[in-house]
C-alpha cells in the first residue's frame, strides 16, 4: 500500500467528516426531534457504497479507489456510533416511538438506498 493512497484515504475520511459534522448542526437531533442530520448522512453513505459496489463489480472502478470511496468517504461521512448513542438517547428520554422509528427507519433507508445505488451503478 502506498503513502499515496493511505494518504488519499485520509483526506477523503477528514472531508467526509467534516461534511457529516455540517450536516449534523445543520439538521441537529434534539429533545423533541429526531436526529435527521445523523439519518441524511448514513444513507447518503449506503447510497454511495452501493454505487461503488456495483461500479466495482463491473470493473470501472480500480481496487485503490474503491478503497478510498469506501474506507475514506463513506466511513468518514457515517458513523453508526452517533447513530446508536442517538437512539439510546431517544429511548431513554423515553420517547420510544421516535427511538424505534429510528432505528428501524435508518437500517431499512439505508438497505434500500445500498440496493438502489448497487443496482444503478451496475446496470449503467
Amino acid at each position: 500500500m502506498s503513502i499515496a493512497l493511505l494518504l488519499s484515504v485520509l483526506v477523503c475520511g477528514g472531508a467526509a467528516a467534516v461534511i457529516r459534522f455540517l450536516v449534523s448542526r445543520a439538521l441537529p437531533g434534539g429533545p423533541r426531534r429526531l436526529p435527521l442530520g445523523v439519518l441524511l448522512v448514513n444513507v447518503a453513505g449506503a447510497l454511495v457504497g452501493g454505487v461503488v459496489l456495483g461500479l466495482a463489480e463491473r470493473s470501472a472502478l480500480s481496487p485503490e479507489l474503491r478503497l478510498i470511496l469506501l474506507t475514506g468517504v463513506c466511513g468518514g461521512l457515517t458513523t453508526f456510533s452517533t447513530w446508536s448513542v442517538e437512539t439510546v438517547e431517544l429511548m431513554l428520554r423515553g420517547r420510544w416511538r421516535a427511538g424505534a422509528v429510528n432505528l428501524v427507519g435508518t437500517l431499512l433507508l439505508g438497505i434500500l438506498a445500498c440496493g438502489a445505488g448497487y443496482l444503478l451503478a451496475r446496470s449503467g
